[in-house]
Parts: C-alpha cells; structure tokens; sequence
C-alpha cells in the first residue's frame, strides 16, 4: 500500500474515532489539547494534530496507544484498520456518564504526582464527599 493512502487511511479512522467518542474531527487544537494532557512525553503541536487529521502523517506507535486507549478503539484498527475497532476495557460498560473528560484526566495527572501520604489524604477526602452525596439522597 502507498504511503499516502495509509496516512489517508489511518486519517479517516482517527476523524470517525474522534467522531464516535464524541469529539470533533475538524479542530486539531482541540485533538492536540485532549491528547497532551493524557500523553506522557513530549506534547504534539496543532500543527502535528491537523497533519494526523488531514492524512499528511501517522502519529509514533507510543502516541497511537495514547489515542487508541483515550478514543476506546483498537491500537491496530487505528492505525491498520484491522482487528475490532472498539477495544473492550474491563468493567466499562459503555455509559456515556463513566467517560472522563478533560478536567478528570487532569485531576487523575494531579493526584498521581502527589507522594502516597497526600494521595491517601486525597482519596479518603472523595471517600467522605461520596458519603456525603449518598446519605443526601
């Protein structure tokens, strides 16, 4: 297969991922924005964002992890279009409610630079507040 027509490929299941996970297919500041704040290396650009978008390039193995595991796809169906396009995560059921969005994401980076003592702290704090929510309803 031709180089261009894989990127051209690999673009039309990224714009109907994003479309499916409820994302928009034509802003890649906003694809460049949702994938840094879960990608752990070095941030992509808008730029790199729009040339993964309009089939000019495919991202690194370790980047297509990231995106396949935030868009609920398959690493492989993303970047070959073979295999299960949705990837079966343990205990997700699917809801829209148990998505994280990007404040989620960032909390869950937060407290995972806390030392163990304040995160402790931290999720016996959210133990308490669902206590709380529970015993008002």
């Amino acid at each position: 297969m031709k180089a261009s027509i894989e990127r051209e490929d690999f673009s039309e299941r990224l714009q109907q991922a994003l479309r499916n996970a409820d994302y928009s297919p034509d802003s890649p500041t906003q694809l460049a924005r949702e994938f840094n704040i879960r990608f752990s290396g070095r941030p992509i650009t808008v730029h790199a964002a729009r040339k993964w978008l309009v089939g000019e390039a495919i991202p690194t193995q370790e980047k297509l992890r990231t995106l396949a595991q935030w868009l609920g796809v398959q690493a492989e169906w993303l970047r070959f279009g073979s295999g299960q396009q949705e990837q079966r995560l343990a205990g997700a059921t699917g809801e829209a409610g148990e998505r994280f969005d990007s404040n989620d994401v960032k909390l869950i980076a937060d407290l995972q630079r806390l030392d163990e003592h304040h995160r402790a702290i931290a999720r016996e704090f959210i133990r308490m507040l669902l206590r709380m929510h529970r015993a008002k309803d």
